[in-house]
């Protein structure tokens, strides 16, 4: 989905690629249900939603992410889960192997995803169906961006877990903070980017942090080149911010939560304009 900015535009980007709930019919996995939706950043797309009425388009995935991961790179296959010989190259990252490369293996605690392996073609069919679209489209909405102001900024927004996951974490079951900010130790951004999220959200009082517990990954590997005058960051929200992590419904801090990033973009959206 992709939400258009309203009149004017910015050169602002942002996309939520985890916050998919559309579950294909196809999708075949063998554990609870509850488990696969663990995997979502449900909310996210909303939380962010301000960001048309600025000039700054939104994307989000409709498809869900432990279906195919789109902050994956397409060489991030998990060879023990092809059945057979995957014809191209392979070049698995460290969350492959905990399972979830671009297609996940393993969901929270290590369970298994599917009670078999999958086919080359099934394969195929979610890169060809989603993964790719994704992809073409907010390639082709930075690019625009960029066309017509000679910058760009990306947000590539996301949600965690408030505690990591023994099996599938780096962090282990760590407490998390409020929010992550993510730019690959300084490779994707200028750093005042950073630095003004992070700051702008410790003035409101909140544990905000760069590059801890996520640096970011695919998207704003592939989106920040600051030296182009690309510049990506990836903000993590605690989900204990905005969610009951179990049931999956907003909580009653989900108003304040979004009024702060509401905040966020606006002053962004002055900041960017003075760059």
């Amino acid at each position: 989905m992709h939400l258009p900015p309203a009149g004017r535009d910015i050169p602002l980007v942002l996309d939520s690629p985890h916050s998919g709930t559309d579950y294909p019919a196809d999708f075949g996995y063998a554990c609870d249900f509850a488990l696969i939706r663990k995997s979502e950043d449900t909310h996210v797309d909303a939380l962010f939603a301000h960001a048309p009425s600025l000039g700054a388009p939104l994307l989000a995935a409709r498809f869900p992410r432990a279906y195919i991961d789109p902050n994956r790179s397409p060489l991030d296959i998990d060879p023990e889960l092809i059945d057979g010989v995957w014809p191209g190259q392979i070049v698995p990252g460290e969350k492959t192997k905990l399972g979830l490369g671009l297609i996940w293996r393993k969901i929270k605690a290590g369970t298994p995803v599917y009670a078999r392996k999958l086919t080359v073609d099934e394969v195929w069919k979610r890169i060809d169906e989603c993964y790719l679209p994704y992809h073409a489209e907010l390639q082709r909405l930075t690019d625009r961006a960029y066309a017509r102001w000679g910058r760009v900024y990306h947000i590539n927004c996301h949600s965690m877990p408030a505690v990591g996951d023994r099996e599938t974490s780096a962090d282990g079951e760590s407490v998390r903070p409020d929010f992550a900010i993510g730019d690959r130790d300084g490779t994707t951004c200028d750093p005042a980017y950073t630095k003004f999220t992070v700051d702008f959200l410790l003035a409101k009082g909140y544990d905000a942090r760069a590059n801890d517990p996520y640096k970011g990954v695919e998207l704003v590997r592939r989106h920040g080149r600051p030296a182009e005058k690309r510049h990506a960051i990836q903000i993590e929200v605690n989900r204990r911010l905005y969610m009951d992590e179990e049931t999956r419904e907003r909580n009653a801090e989900f108003a304040k939560t979004k009024a702060v990033l509401d905040a966020y973009l606006d002053a962004l959206a002055g900041w960017i304009a003075k760059r």
